[in-house]
Order: C-alpha cells, then structure tokens, then sequence
C-alpha cells in the first residue's frame, strides 16, 4: 500500500478514532495499527472500491476486536477526581453540555453508527456495509444514540442510562 494512496484518508481515521476511543494517544495508536494492518491486508482492498470505507471498516473490526480482548483496559485510569468533602456539586453542571463526554457516554455500537452517519457523512447501506450489520439495525442505532445524546445534552438522563430491550 503506498502512502500517497492512505494519506488523504489519515483525517477521517484520525476523527473516526478519536471518537471511537475517547482519547487521543489511544486513537492515534488506533489509526497507526489500522495502517499497519491494512499495508499487511492491502491484498484484499479491490481497486475500483471505497479506500475510505475499506480502511473505517479495518479500523473498527481491529477496535472491537481490541475491545473484546480486553488488553487496553489496563492503560484505561480514571479521571475523576476523588470527592473531597467541600466539593460543589455545581461544578460539575457544565459537563452534561460537553458533547465529547456526551458521546463518549454512549454505547460504543451506537457511537460508532451515530459517528459514522452525522460526522463521516456514510449513508445508512455503507455505514451497515462497515460495520457488517443490517440497514434496519443501522437506523435502529442512530435512532437511539440520537436520542439518548439528545436527553444526556438536556440532563434528562443520566450518563449511563441502560438500554432497554423489548421483548417479543
């Protein structure tokens, strides 16, 4: 793979990443090990098809694959400063409006749909094409990570509101 080829798709990883991780040196790390797996797989890219969409979707199987593997959860320390016994819950207000935090609070399917669909600008038929799921859980997602950033930006719910499944 030549670089001039991945080079003007290094932004959209990088976006991607960030979002996808919430931190930058774990998502540069991300984008690096991306680029390093897709000059490895470069043999299954077919010319004539979406680099762009190739490389997101080499990036999200390496992170969910990462995820499952549980290896990076050690690198993962709280920011959260201990409460002191002055503190003021007010000063925390201000968070809830923090879109970063916001997405960062939802689950990591729905951010990736959300992500992919509202910032990278995929339709649904190629955001479900990299991510290898259907269309209609596609929509399904984006409806509800809609919806939750929605009532999270409003203080409506909390940050961490479980989902709920309807039975059928």
């Amino acid at each position: 793979m030549g670089v001039e080829q991945a080079w003007p798709h290094v932004g959209a990883l990088r976006r991607y990443a960030r979002l996808l991780t919430g931190d930058a040196a774990r998502a540069d790390d991300l984008v690096q090990d991306t680029l390093e797996r897709a000059c490895v797989k470069w043999s299954l890219w077919r010319p004539g098809t979406a680099l762009r969409a190739w490389l997101l979707t080499l990036m999200h199987n390496l992170h969910a694959n990462q995820r499952r593997d549980h290896r990076h959860d050690d690198a993962c320390v709280s920011l959260e400063p201990a409460l002191e016994p002055g503190h003021d819950p007010t000063r925390r207000l201000g968070d809830r409006l923090d879109l970063q935090r916001a997405l960062a609070a939802l689950p990591p399917d729905a951010r990736a749909v959300l992500l992919l669909v509202t910032v990278e600008e995929y339709s649904y038929a190629e955001a479900a094409e990299i991510l290898g799921v259907p269309v209609g859980t596609v929509m399904s997602r984006l409806h509800r990570a809609r919806e939750r950033l929605r009532l999270q930006l409003e203080g409506d719910a909390p940050a961490a509101a479980p989902l709920t499944l309807v039975k059928r």
